[in-house]
C-alpha cells in the first residue's frame, strides 16, 4: 500500500508554521487537506501529542456517530489524513478545526500523537472553516445540512449565492435546505425515527400548511402509502403530474443522455429495461 503524500513529506522536510495558502479553498469533491499538500511542494504540518489537542467547543456537528469501525481502522493503519488545527491562545493547546471524528477515534485506538496541519485562524475563521468542512461531509442528514447553512448565513451574513459557492452546491439547493428549517423539532425527530430523511420527502413535509398536515404526511411516508409526487399533488391538486425522467452525464462529459417518461414515478428497473430496448433497437438497425 502506497504511503500518503502528507506522510512522505512529514518525514524529511522542515516544517513551516504558517497557515494554509490563501489560494486554497475547500472543495466539495475531495478533501481539501490532500489538495493543499499536493500543491505546496513542502511539508506544512507535524505530529502533535494527542494530549496537546483539544476538541473545538463550538463544533457545529454535535453527533459523532459510531466510531468503532474508524477506531479499528486507525488502530491498524494509523490516521491517514491530517487534522486541521489552530493554536488556542487561551489554553496554549491546539484546537481542532477539522477532524474531530479522527481525533476521538485515535483516542479510542490509544494513539499518542496525530498528524496535524496548523492554520493561523481567528475565532470567526475557525467557525467558518468548521461549518464548511461539516457541510461537505456526505453522511449529513438534510436537517444537519440545513442547520449548517443557517449558521453560515447568521454568523457571517452570507447570501444564499455566497453560501452555495463556499459549500459547492447550487443556490436553489441552499434555498431548499433552508426551507426544512420550518419543520418543528418534534416532527424532525419523528422523521429520523421513521427513516423519512430524503430531502425530496422532507421538502414535501416542510411545505405543508399546518403541523398536523406535516405529521400526517410523515406518517404516510413512513407507512409507504404516500410518495413524493402524490404529496405534491395533494398540496396543489390543480398542478399536472410531472413526467418521470432519467439523466446521465459521464465523467468526461462528452455526451448527455436524457429519457422522459409519460408516468410520474419511474423505478430503476424500468429505466434499465428502457435502455435495453433502445440498445436492442440500435443493434437491430445496424
Amino acid at each position: 500500500m502506497s504511503t500518503p503524500t502528507w506522510q512522505r513529506r512529514f518525514c524529511n522536510v522542515s516544517v513551516r508554521r504558517a497557515g494554509l495558502p490563501l489560494a486554497i479553498q475547500m472543495r466539495h469533491s475531495a478533501h481539501y487537506v490532500e489538495d493543499i499538500i499536493s500543491r505546496s511542494g513542502a511539508a506544512i504540518g507535524r505530529m502533535i501529542a494527542i494530549e496537546e489537542i483539544d476538541p473545538y467547543a463550538d463544533q457545529p456537528r454535535k453527533e459523532r456517530g459510531d466510531l468503532t469501525g474508524l477506531a479499528d481502522s486507525v488502530r491498524q493503519k494509523g490516521v491517514l489524513e491530517p487534522l486541521l488545527v489552530r493554536k488556542n491562545p487561551d489554553s496554549g493547546k491546539f484546537q481542532i478545526i477539522s477532524g474531530e471524528r479522527r481525533y476521538f477515534a485515535a483516542r479510542m485506538a490509544g494513539l499518542a500523537e496525530l498528524p496535524c496541519i496548523e492554520k493561523n485562524a481567528d475565532d470567526g475563521e475557525t467557525l467558518e472553516l468548521a461549518l464548511i468542512e461539516n457541510m461537505q461531509r456526505k453522511d449529513l442528514t438534510p436537517f444537519e445540512e440545513a442547520d449548517g447553512v443557517q449558521a453560515l448565513g447568521d454568523r457571517f451574513g452570507l447570501t444564499h449565492e455566497e453560501i452555495a459557492v463556499k459549500i459547492g452546491k447550487s443556490r436553489s439547493s441552499v434555498t431548499e435546505l433552508l426551507t426544512l428549517r420550518v419543520i418543528p423539532d418534534d416532527i424532525k425527530a419523528t422523521c429520523i425515527e421513521n427513516a423519512v430523511i430524503s430531502k425530496s420527502q422532507l421538502l414535501q413535509v416542510a411545505r405543508q400548511p399546518t403541523e398536523a398536515r406535516m405529521r400526517d404526511v410523515v406518517r404516510r411516508f413512513a407507512q409507504g402509502t404516500l410518495n413524493r409526487e402524490q404529496a405534491r399533488q395533494e398540496r396543489n391538486p390543480k398542478s399536472k403530474p410531472r413526467n418521470g425522467s432519467f439523466r446521465y452525464i459521464p465523467p468526461n462529459k462528452d455526451f448527455k443522455l436524457t429519457l422522459h417518461f409519460k408516468k410520474g414515478e419511474v423505478k430503476r428497473e424500468q429505466i434499465i429495461a428502457t435502455l435495453r430496448r433502445v440498445l436492442e433497437e440500435l443493434e437491430r438497425q445496424g
